[in-house]
């Protein structure tokens, strides 16, 4: 029970992003006396529960107990197939000690297969009917949020995008999904691009635009592409649909690149011309704002995020995994390979990042893992565990904590409702202060990495340079970056 508890946000976040994976528990011994397994601790009493399951059920998939004469294989391939069948998610698996410690039952098969059932192609009616949509338009949008976590469809979504000139915002994006040089990649804010679009293709997308304060215009025709196009684990959630395209996302961006040229030789609409030279515009215009906002903010201190990952584009490799856990903003991040980012959990349960990181340098070796952090991201994840399994299982990644002396969410969302109340007017707004600030820089030599603490934006830069160097001869490196954001 009490592993579990301590499990529960990761395994919350987990649910929310789709990430197939298994948490196996333990359980109290179920007998007092008779089994060698049986209760021999006072808290063998304490931590039993009436419904272990009950814990996680809302947020896993499938739960079970393993029970007694029971072939463990089938029970575990049973739990991983369903795990990794669309739409993925995390499972649960309680097991008493008495279980485990008696006699093992033999499997029966030897079946070495793919995991989960594969996801079915999407209906060629419902894609051929996006098609037609989709050609009589004038100003067609995509919109994604996770496409890019199967990389071949990145591949699709850039051959579709620039063969019929269909802009691509990424809105919320927890993944890489398209290279920022794609002609056709127009950042990050879907608003501007809502405002015009007369057609929109949501794609792998839970949370395309946040109805309260945006959304298309009312007679826009919206397509849902997705697995599973009405999230249907969300309790609830009204975002508007004319067309649910379900299935593979993939397959649907190849079979809707088959169906669209026919389409627009039928519709005989010439609008496409005119659509790249508009997205060309915006681009320009994306491009020089953000170039201004470095130049307004290069000298600020406390530093600015956007320089921050300014100066982490100088420094970084072509091909690093950024985990980015309220650190940097992606629309100030150089991103061109696919699985180079990880961030923006629908959850938003503080404490991910840094066990993502040391999971993506596992998973990567040879690439460079940067994670990024508030300050209080940096204490919910545990710092010490993290950096001693870092150093301890040869993983060296590089922890950049954006260290605004608060919790900025909680401080923001006071300010959202209650922008002129009490809370807003007081000198410190209460609950919201973490001050005054531990020395993180220090906590990772105790794990024999190497910590640097930056103040002054033109320290940054060097800062990162030294500690690029540490992580590239294999010692794992942190800078506590004084950020804006300090009340």
């Amino acid at each position: 029970t009490v592993g579990t508890a301590n499990a529960k946000n990761g395994l919350i976040n987990a649910a929310r992003d789709n990430i197939p994976l298994l948490l196996a528990a333990g359980r109290t011994p179920l007998t007092e006396t008779g089994h060698i397994s049986s209760r021999n601790r006072s808290i063998h009493w304490g931590q039993e529960s009436f419904d272990q399951g009950g814990m996680v059920r809302e947020y896993v998939k499938w739960d079970y107990e393993l029970r007694g004469g029971q072939p463990v294989d089938a029970v575990v391939d049973r739990a991983l197939d369903i795990a990794m069948t669309e739409p993925r998610g995390p499972v649960y698996l309680t097991l008493p000690r008495e279980v485990l410690t008696d006699a093992a039952v033999a499997p029966r098969r030897d079946t070495v297969r793919p995991l989960g059932s594969l996801a079915p192609e999407p209906a060629w009616a419902a894609v051929e009917e996006a098609a037609n949509l989709i050609a009589k338009a004038e100003f067609p949008l995509i919109v994604t949020s996770t496409i890019g976590r199967d990389p071949a469809a990145i591949d699709a979504l850039a051959a579709l995008a620039e063969e019929f000139a269909l802009p691509v915002v990424q809105s919320e994006a927890r993944d890489f999904n398209l290279p920022g040089t794609h002609s056709m990649h127009v950042g990050f804010e879907p608003a501007p691009f809502l405002a015009k679009a007369d057609v929109v293709i949501v794609l792998e997308s839970a949370v395309p635009w946040i109805p309260r304060a945006h959304g298309p215009r009312r007679d826009a025709k919206i397509i849902h592409i997705a697995g599973d196009p009405l999230a249907s684990r969300f309790p609830f959630r009204e975002i508007e649909a004319d067309l649910l395209v379900a299935g593979d996302p993939r397959a649907a961006l190849a079979m809707l690149r088959e169906c669209l040229g026919a389409a627009i030789k039928n519709a005989k609409n010439g609008s496409a011309d005119g659509r790249r030279k508009a997205v060309a515009t915006a681009r320009e215009e994306i491009a020089a704002r953000r170039k201004k906002l470095i130049e307004t903010v290069k000298d600020q201190t406390p530093v600015h995020p956007a320089w921050l990952a300014h100066c982490l584009n100088q420094v970084k490799s072509q091909d690093a995994i950024v985990v980015s856990e309220l650190g940097v903003p992606i629309s100030q991040l150089d991103l061109t390979k696919p699985r180079s980012f990880m961030g923006s959990l629908l959850s938003g349960g503080l404490g991910f990042g840094m066990g993502a990181a040391l999971g993506a340098k596992l998973a990567a070796p040879q690439r460079e893992v940067i994670v990024t952090v508030g300050d209080g991201s940096y204490m919910f994840g545990n710092p010490i565990p993290y950096h001693y399994v870092g150093r301890a299982e040869n993983l060296p990644t590089l922890t950049i904590v954006a260290n605004n002396h608060m919790w900025g969410a909680v401080r923001q969302a006071t300010l959202d409702v209650f922008p002129e109340g009490a809370a807003a007017k007081a000198n410190v707004m209460p609950i919201t202060q973490l001050n005054p600030s531990p020395d993180f820089e220090k906590v990772i030599g105790t794990c024999g990495g190497r910590g640097e603490r930056v103040d002054a934006p033109g320290d940054l830069l060097p800062a990162l340079e030294r500690s690029f160097a540490a992580l590239r001869s294999g010692t794992p490196a942190m800078l506590n970056v004084i950020t804006q954001g300090r009340r």
